[in-house]
């Protein structure tokens, strides 16, 4: 028994380093940033070097001047569950305080703002970078 688990043990060590990637991400490969519904209008997703950005519009958490706390809790969760996401991007105000933590502790980039446009542009930048994160690299830059 012992010797089987020494060997599933070497065997997951084995694909957990091949997952690391040495040479940055896959060239063509997809990345995802999330967008409050207040910006998402202002920026389309595109390209950064070699990869492909998607932006992700999250739905509204404001009705009638009231901000829904569970749903400005579940557009967080929603990107930090994603492992492709990079960065989540959130106008100022309420829902910003809300989230904020939840993104913070998955080590994905906040970014708190009146202009998704700038934001994006902050976040290609930081991408152009060769990378074997792009997700640090991004919360390095600009999170």
């Amino acid at each position: 028994m012992r010797r089987l688990q020494v060997l599933l043990l070497g065997l997951f060590a084995l694909l957990a380093a091949a997952g690391c990637g040495e040479g940055g991400a896959a060239s063509g490969a997809t990345v995802s940033v999330y967008m409050a519904a207040p910006l998402c209008g202002q920026e389309s997703g595109g390209r950064a070097g070699d990869l492909k950005v998607r932006l992700v519009c999250l739905a509204p958490v404001e009705k009638a001047g009231k901000v829904d706390l569970a749903a400005a809790g579940a557009n967080a969760r929603r990107a930090t569950e994603d492992s492709s996401a990079v960065a989540y991007v959130e106008a100022p105000g309420p829902a910003a305080k809300f989230g904020r933590p939840i993104v913070e502790s998955a080590n994905l980039a906040w970014i708190e703002t009146d202009s998704g446009s700038q934001a994006m542009r902050g976040i290609r930048h930081a991408l152009e970078e060769d990378s074997s994160s792009p997700r640090q690299e991004v919360l390095d830059e600009v999170g």
